[in-house]
């Protein structure tokens, strides 16, 4: 009697680590293998918490424009391609840009844009401190 409560005990304690448990790239479905594909090399190597975020990116990619899905695809290359330190500061600025007034994330914005319109030779030398 005693032996079937552990038992018991052991798979009530199991069951929440299985249903938070991210799936292997394989039991991912077709969909989400497609819209995650950019990660396929990292998806092994990621905690669960990270398989989840993406998991959720992947379920409202299809309501994503086809820019919108090509965009999102190039920023996974781009995270794909990251060191583990590089991703730690893109998250500490992420953290540090939601905590700022929306005028001044606005205004960062808005620098950004101007960045991004200037010709690649001006971008370079704005980039290494040159006017």
């Amino acid at each position: 009697m005693a032996a079937s409560r552990l038992a018991v005990l052991i798979c009530t304690l199991l069951i929440p680590a299985a249903v938070l448990a991210a799936p292997t790239w394989n039991e991912l479905s077709a969909a989400q293998r497609q819209a995650l594909a950019p990660l396929a090399g990292e998806w092994a190597a990621m905690d669960n918490a990270g398989r989840q975020t993406w998991i959720g990116i992947a379920e409202r990619y299809d309501r994503l424009t086809p820019a919108e899905q090509g965009r999102l695809q190039q920023r996974m290359r781009e995270w794909a391609q990251l060191s583990p330190d590089e991703r730690e500061r893109a998250r500490d600025q992420y953290r540090a840009l939601r905590s700022m007034p929306a005028e001044q994330r606005e205004s960062l914005h808005d620098e950004w844009k101007r960045y991004r319109s200037l010709p690649p030779e001006e971008r370079r030398r704005a980039s290494e401190g040159n006017p």
